[in-house]
């Protein structure tokens, strides 16, 4: 089916694609699904580099501003790109809305008309996809595609990005228990996930921790620390196993607020809250540890099955919203079938861990196995 646009346009549509937020494995068989899909229907589709930030970049009437931030997607340029992580389109965090000079959403409504895109497919996380609602509302063709390894985008029970980052920290955690063991000491693995522990919830009940603390649920040293230090004498091999979210709290420690738990790379070493738990054992329970911040590692490398399966699906259905004229969208995954919902969606509410049904704060660990009538995600 063609874009009601084909009328406006003599036939002639165009596409735009960008990726937002942190990379993830997964979002290039998206972007390959999208660039097929729109070549199946005749359509021209355009990347833009840089997510938003690239297409702040360009001066529609400077052809080398155009040609450094964006380009042509064509069926040959996206062969094999689904076996690779990461995105070729290149990725920022910037909201237009929040440069230092001004809101810039006039200027990228501008930009797109300029260039003649007809809509846009955007992929991203929390901030890319409610800049995306955004100028959805002003009345701008969007259509967004949630990825995140974190799973914490409202609206959808999956984004893409999340089985490659579990899967990816089982198999780091499960290959650092040599280490832990030899040396007979805690281990302590912190994940990504600074809202949702989810991430952490699935990582340590797969590779079957001995505790898992997640964002959700504060930590009580005084409950924690005891049952790690029974489980290392019970375990038959002298070592322990705890899984925390980069986003937990100990409770009573000042430093676990928000803007702590925000900061980057080598700003927020000596405060991570993996870093501040070792420190807790070692001083109350005189026991080593090995401490391990899996970070960009749980989101590099090649997608697993289920994100190349995903981010393939999403690709295309998103291109079939764009025929139908079916805008304001984002495409979702819920109760373990493929659908869409209002592009606002991920703006009303914020995508937890239930506690209640899914795990047990008294024994720091995930309660999963009640699976009957349940979707494949457990919500």
């Amino acid at each position: 089916m063609l874009c009601p646009l084909d009328d406006e346009r003599g036939g002639e549509v165009k596409i735009g694609i960008l990726t937002g937020g942190g990379d993830v494995p997964g979002l290039n068989p998206c972007i390959r699904s999208i660039t097929l899909n729109a070549d199946d229907l005749g359509w021209e589709v355009i990347g833009f580099k840089r997510g938003w930030q690239g297409v702040l970049a360009i001066d529609p009437n400077d052809p080398a501003s155009v040609a450094a931030n964006c380009g042509p997607l064509t069926r040959d340029g996206v062969r094999g790109i689904d076996r690779m992580g990461g995105t070729i389109l290149h990725t920022s965090r910037l909201d237009p809305r929040t440069i230092a000079d001004g809101d810039k959403t006039a200027q990228v409504l501008q930009t797109l008309q300029r260039l003649g895109v007809d809509a846009m497919v955007t992929l991203g996380g929390d901030g890319t996809l409610r800049f995306s609602a955004h100028l959805s509302r002003q009345g701008f063709p969007v259509v967004s595609i949630p990825k995140t390894m974190d799973n914490d985008v409202f609206g959808t029970d999956y984004c893409i990005g999340f089985s490659t980052a579990v899967s990816r920290s089982v198999e780091a955690i499960n290959a650092l228990r040599t280490t832990v063991g030899s040396h007979e000491r805690i281990g302590i693995v912190e994940l990504f996930g600074r809202r949702s522990g989810e991430t952490a919830l699935l990582a340590g009940f797969l590779a079957q921790v001995d505790r898992t603390v997640i964002a959700e649920v504060p930590a009580n040293l005084d409950v924690l620390l005891p049952l790690l230090a029974r489980d290392k004498e019970e375990s038959g091999s002298g070592y322990a196993m705890c899984v925390i979210s980069e986003g937990a709290r100990i409770a009573g420690d000042g430093n676990g607020d928000d803007s702590m738990r925000s900061l980057p790379g080598s700003e927020r070493e000596e405060i991570s809250v993996s870093r501040r738990l070792g420190r807790a054992i070692k001083q109350r329970l005189g026991m080593g540890t090995v401490i391990q911040e899996l970070a960009y590692l749980m989101r590099a490398g090649e997608p697993d099955a289920m994100d190349r399966m995903v981010g393939l699906a999403f690709g295309a259905l998103a291109v079939q919203l764009v025929a139908r004229n079916e805008h304001a969208r984002m495409v979702a995954l819920k109760d373990g079938n493929y659908c869409h919902v209002p592009i606002g969606t991920l703006e009303e509410g914020q995508k937890v861990v239930d506690v209640s049904g899914l795990y047990d704060p008294a024994t720091y660990r995930a309660k999963l196995m009640r699976v009957e009538g349940m979707p494949m995600f457990l919500y």
